[in-house]
């Protein structure tokens, strides 16, 4: 992978690099070639449920307009770039010292509070430290809230257990930085691009922050519509009560590029809707029946029916957008016999009828859970689709059942997931995945002192994924976005890079 933690000392700034990175991020914008001018409101639909939304930053954010917002309002240490893949936010400068556990951050020069109070050391220490506690170390890598130290008035310090020279790409838009004290964020005061102007019922009007540090945003103001479905989006942007219909998916895509007033934006390798199969326990313990899911598996047919035709094959490894993807790895087919084989070499039980639970969160979730079951009957696996509700699943299903489906929308970095999903010392191992050796190679890859080695190890934990891990990645969707011909410099970064929207501005 490519980013800016590549090295042992690198000093990018906001007013420099950081902004070309900014820019390069966004294409000439949706409506084709222009001018940028100042200016204009741009009305936003994205995806959220009124039982799951939340506004504090270090909270799970399930909504996507949730998550849009808040980004917007404050601002995190680091964010996603193009390439490098790690571009600097609140953190102007990053540094791993003599000790490689130990990162400094310095923050960007004359970066405020939208109270206009300067931003402080102790308002990150502060951030991350309630981060830790909330979410522990899938957020914050360290073991202890007080591995978040201020050095000086305006940078900070993060110790980890051991060297990990990820440490800048796996903060990407976690690490929303918050006054120091503040617990209640019905009137947030953020230091991001956008003030919060008005909150109903997950539904925001944003207005531009003039003093942005970054420097102020084109648009006067933003305002975010919760939808429920994608289809209720879809119908509001082709009616034009919307300017920006975000993430909205293929269908929409379709539908919305036949219209001479509306652009479709493709973001390449932006989601993925893995099976996940618990590995620690259950019916699908054996490698060899896991092996059997995935050859049961028509990759070809899932992207044309799920994406239609908005995405990519995928080869059963997370994080395809990573520049150390292992392309050498053998392409992995149908091959029914073969996984019949597998099944009976396992003695599994293909009388029983197993549950693949499932929940209307990603487009094409509950659709990818439905095909695959009926692809799976031709190796003689039953499996019964349950669809639950997100709350009732991330409450009872997830990192728990034998057999579910996940979403995940950042799938630029091998590593990201190692450290998330796979290495045994996370919270959010989703498959219960304990492997010695891959656990071994993530730490190995974090303290690689060049990028050859560091690519090999990559390549190890690519290996043993694909050989017997816990995940079927049939493919990855293209994010899709739908915008008014009227909507220029939209972000075209994968995952949640699109809401990065200062440089996105709109035509008279």
């Amino acid at each position: 992978m490519v980013s800016l933690s590549r090295r042992r000392l690198l000093g990018v700034g906001l007013a420099g690099a950081g902004a070309a990175l900014a820019l390069a991020a966004c294409g000439s914008g949706a409506g084709g070639e222009g001018q940028p001018r100042s200016g204009g409101t741009l009305r936003i639909g994205a995806l959220g449920q009124p039982s799951k939304i939340e506004r504090d930053p270090h909270q799970t954010l399930s909504n996507d307009s949730d998550f849009l917002i808040l980004s917007l309002v404050f601002d995190a240490l680091t964010v996603p770039g193009a390439n490098p893949n790690t571009a600097p936010r609140l953190a102007s400068r990053w540094t791993q010292l003599d000790d490689p556990r130990v990162w400094r951050f310095e923050l960007a020069a004359g970066a405020t509070f939208h109270d206009g109070s300067p931003v402080t050391s102790a308002d990150v220490e502060w951030s991350l430290r309630r981060l830790h506690e909330i979410a522990g170390e899938t957020k914050v890598p360290v073991v202890s809230a007080q591995d978040v130290t201020a050095d000086g008035p305006s940078a900070v310090r993060l110790t980890t257990a051991s060297p990990n020279r990820d440490l800048p790409l796996l903060l990407r838009l976690m690490t929303f930085t918050v006054k120091q004290g503040a617990t209640d964020f019905t009137n947030p005061i953020g230091t991001g691009p956008f003030r919060l102007e008005s909150f109903n019922d997950g539904n925001a009007r944003l207005v531009r922050n003039e003093r942005w540090h970054g420097g102020a945003p084109l648009l006067d103001a933003i305002e975010v519509q919760r939808f429920d479905s994608t289809t209720a989006m879809t119908n509001a942007i082709l009616a034009g009560q919307i300017d920006l219909a975000s993430n909205v998916g293929a269908v929409a895509g379709r539908t919305a590029r036949t219209r001479s007033n509306l652009t479709v934006v493709r973001r390449p390798n932006d989601v993925v809707i893995p099976l996940v199969m618990r590995t620690s326990d259950g019916p699908f313990a054996d490698a060899r029946v896991r092996q059997a899911l995935r050859l049961a598996a028509d990759r070809e047919e899932l992207v044309k029916q799920i994406t239609s035709g908005y995405g990519t094959v995928a080869n059963d490894v997370l994080g395809t957008g990573d520049p150390t993807y292992d392309k050498t790895l053998a392409r992995r087919g149908r091959d029914v016999p073969r996984a019949k084989a597998l099944l009976a070499q396992a003695g599994f039980d293909t009388s029983a009828r197993y549950q693949l639970f499932t929940k209307e969160e990603a487009a094409g979730e509950v659709d990818f859970a439905k095909v695959f079951a009926n692809q799976a009957k031709d190796i003689g696996v039953n499996l019964e689709v349950v669809t639950q509700d997100a709350n009732v699943f991330y409450d009872q299903t997830w990192l728990k059942a034998p057999l579910y489906t996940a979403n995940w929308g950042t799938n630029d970095s091998v590593i990201f997931f190692a450290s998330k999903t796979m290495y045994s010392g996370t919270k959010w191992n989703e498959s219960g995945f304990k492997d010695p050796e891959f656990d071994a190679t993530y730490l190995s890859a974090l303290n690689a002192h060049d990028e050859a080695t560091y690519t090999a190890a990559s390549h190890t934990l690519q290996r043993i994924e694909y050989e017997r891990g816990g995940y079927l990645v049939w493919g990855t969707a293209d994010g899709v976005d739908v915008a008014s011909s009227a909507v220029h410099g939209l972000p075209r970064l994968a995952g949640y890079g699109r809401v990065q929207l200062e440089k996105a501005w709109m035509s008279a």
